[in-house]
């Protein structure tokens, strides 16, 4: 189909119009067929018409079905962005708790939804997600998710939990939530991660870090004065214990006391290790300040496997 411009005499003027042509085929040849007559248009119905008429994409197909698209003139110097959200690392983060079985998992620990009050009720497992999400985007406090994070991202439309149903003291529940899962989420990971990559976990680094407090933390007893590994030994602490993998993926964590010496966390942590993924072929790599006479005893138990350095008076090598 194409445009023709039709010319017509009338009242002495000649008057332009245009017409919609599409040749057909006939038993004496091909012939112009008139579809229909459009009166008289600027350049940009014309152009309108054409890209119809031609089928493009994001053009009606069928002309005379439903009204053209209107042309709207815009003033870029008074356009403005609205309502802008951050979607692409939110989206893959949520594509992530998705391949992980993460989603899953949370409905499977977390049935309920938090308790009934003044604001939606929303289950457990969703709000598990956005600390999820939010950790991975923007690693912060709940507090900064709640006042400046979720309101600036796209959780809102891919969660569909809207920003006042999100604030520091919901977190904070859903926090010990998880922590009543700890293990099992924990054991989870470990076998997806081993399904997707190919991990074997024959080899594991155990190490000690802290994290210190201000204030008085007199309702946590795990808080205490310790060595402190942030030069801050004004302030109270709680320790934590990481085992992770040769390619530095964690296996799993614990929390102790602050004033707790790192020799003494190894037997709980290989217990409880092996507790939740047995008692298989491993190689333990701990620091030196780990390798107690105690500690070493126990890792020759049962023919436990370890690379470790102990410092004695004669230099001794272990």
């Amino acid at each position: 189909m194409y445009l023709r411009k039709i010319s017509v005499g009338k009242d002495g003027k000649r008057h332009k119009y245009w017409a919609l042509i599409k040749s057909v085929r006939t038993a004496r040849g091909p012939r112009q067929q008139v579809v229909s007559y459009l009166g008289n248009m600027d350049e940009a119905g014309r152009l309108e018409v054409r890209q119809a008429a031609e089928g493009r994409r994001g053009v009606q197909g069928e002309l005379f079905n439903e009204p053209l698209p209107e042309w709207v003139e815009v003033d870029i110097r008074r356009v403005r962005t609205e309502r802008s959200r951050r979607f692409g690392d939110v989206w893959l983060a949520l594509e992530l708790i998705k391949k992980l079985g993460l989603s899953k998992q949370f409905e499977r620990v977390m049935p309920e939804a938090v308790e009934r009050g003044r604001r939606a009720e929303i289950p457990w497992a969703r709000l598990a997600e956005v600390l999820v999400i939010s950790r991975f985007c923007e690693p912060s406090s709940e507090l900064h998710i709640a006042e400046q994070f979720y309101g600036k991202s796209a959780m809102t439309d891919l969660l569909g939990i809207q920003e006042e149903d999100i604030y520091d003291n919901r977190l904070y529940r859903t926090l010990d939530q998880l922590l009543e899962h700890k293990d099992e989420l924990q054991k989870h990971l470990k076998e997806r991660l081993g399904e997707l990559f190919d991990l074997r976990y024959d080899i594991l680094l155990y190490d000690i870090t802290s994290s210190y407090f201000e204030g008085e933390l007199s309702g946590n007893p795990q808080a205490q004065r310790g060595h402190s590994r942030d030069s801050r030994s004004d302030c109270k602490q709680i320790t934590i214990g990481l085992v992770v993998s040769k390619e530095g993926i964690p296996l799993g964590y614990e929390v102790f006391e602050g004033n707790r010496h790192d020799s003494t966390t190894v037997e709980e942590v290989i217990e409880k290790v092996e507790s939740l993924y047995g008692k298989s072929e491993r190689v333990w790599i701990m620091d030196r300040g780990m390798a107690s006479v105690e500690n070493l005893e126990l890792l020759a138990e049962e023919h436990r496997r370890y690379i470790t350095r102990r410092i004695q008076e004669d230099a001794e090598e272990v």
